[in-house]
């Protein structure tokens, strides 16, 4: 009976693992040796990871572990011509504040790709998102001590990879450490690329839904996004009743994946507090300040498309209806749209013309309105191209507003 037990509790361990963590069970198992493969790291110890070519500086004693990044500098971190898959990622700098981390950028190209497939801010990638850094661990990415920078994403090429690290800033960055861990191997059928990107609405429109990926043709996997939220100083109240949409494969008006609430999406309910899980997260609610940061990714909830893809979340906030009324009688930007009551849901927006809150019929309850704020996205997504279709990343000065001027800020959690 005790050996029973035991291997029932140990076949359901394994398949809670195989569960949780899909990308690391899909992986050949740790005792299988794997003929075909040979492995390399970059660094600046060795930066064409060729064989036996590593650690020549300063006799073999550590005499390249970093180099300084001028202004405006772009730095090769790895230019491999052949067909592999880069599995992790590991760098370190002195400069870590959110400034700074929205100021160096980050960018990858697969193939014969001029176009980079990764173009973003460093900090954001990393899930430093508002360039506000925190230790954490999820499935894609970590920072154990809040100062390190990791990924471990499965990034597949065919014929060349090329990663680089600009210094957007008006300082020199004295060191910047860093290694690309990949493998030499051949691909047995055509791979998706690994591809991401980043926007931002510094005020978005009411009634018009942030849109964390535009539009993109072509077959893949939405993986994820990292979200960062900063509020709009006359908005009162809680700010996450936006639902995110999916449109799938020729969606236009109406999505086919649809959630039921921001704090939904990223796995929570009832507000949002604090919290780190491998596939959802909320790394900073800031109430004071009105910063807030959260991920989630589809791991083990897988979505693809076949055609073309685009993913927005609405700007929808809630609070008490004598707050919401409040705002109203203050000329503040927004729009009423629901009441939760005890007498039940009363929608505002049906008919011809919205309904007032001072309508005698609109019970008391909490009340759902439309919002401006401040919002950007980092996402994630397999494509089956090298290059995707998103702008140009926007410039410094669009990507600083407003990063790095919190106030009352305690210590980081």
């Amino acid at each position: 009976m005790k050996q029973y037990a035991c291997n029932t509790v140990t076949n359901a361990l394994l398949l809670a693992l195989f569960l949780c963590f899909p990308l690391l069970a899909a992986a050949t198992p740790l005792y299988e040796m794997e003929e075909e493969v040979q492995s390399r790291w970059v660094s600046f110890e060795n930066p064409s990871g060729e064989r036996g070519t590593g650690g020549t500086a300063n006799d073999g004693a550590k005499g390249d572990a970093f180099r300084s990044v001028a202004p405006g500098e772009e730095v090769v971190l790895m230019d491999f011509s052949g067909s592999g898959v880069i599995h992790r990622m590991w760098c370190t700098l002195p400069r870590r504040s959110p400034r700074d981390l929205r100021s160096f950028v980050l960018r990858m190209y697969w193939d014969h790709g001029e176009k980079a497939a990764v173009e973003v801010p460093f900090g954001d990638f990393f899930g430093a998102i508002l360039g506000e850094t925190r230790a954490f661990h999820n499935e894609l990415f970590s920072s154990p001590e809040g100062r390190s920078f990791n990924f471990t994403i499965p990034m597949p090429f065919q014929t060349r990879a090329r990663i680089t690290f600009t210094n957007e800033s008006d300082k020199e960055l004295p060191q910047f450490f860093y290694d690309i861990n990949y493998s030499v191997r051949k691909h047995e059928k055509k791979p998706l690329y690994f591809h991401a990107t980043w926007r931002r609405d510094g005020h978005t429109a009411l009634r018009e839904d942030f849109e964390i990926l535009q539009k993109t043709t072509g077959k893949g996997r939405y993986l994820g996004t990292h979200l960062g939220i900063i509020g709009h100083p006359d908005n009162l109240g809680w700010w996450g009743e936006g639902e995110v949409k999916i449109f799938l494969d020729g969606d236009t008006t109406l999505p086919t994946l649809v959630g039921t609430g921001t704090e939904d999406y990223v796995g929570t309910g009832y507000f949002q507090g604090e919290f780190v899980h491998p596939h959802q997260g909320s790394l900073l609610i800031d109430n004071v300040n009105q910063y807030w940061t959260m991920y989630r990714y589809h791991i083990p909830d897988p979505v693809f498309f076949h055609e073309d893809i685009r993913v927005t979340i609405q700007q929808i906030g809630g609070a008490m209806k004598e707050h919401v009324k409040e705002m109203v009688d203050k000329g503040v930007d927004i729009l009423p749209i629901s009441v939760g009551a005890e007498s039940g849901f009363v929608p505002l927006l049906e008919g011809d013309s919205p309904r007032s809150l001072d309508d005698p019929d609109v019970p008391y309850g909490w009340t759902n309105y439309y919002r401006r704020d401040d919002v950007c996205a980092t996402v994630f997504f397999y494509l089956d191209t090298p290059e995707n279709q998103a702008p140009p990343l926007a410039p410094l000065e669009e990507r600083l507003v407003a990063i790095g001027e919190r106030r009352n800020v305690g210590t980081p959690k």
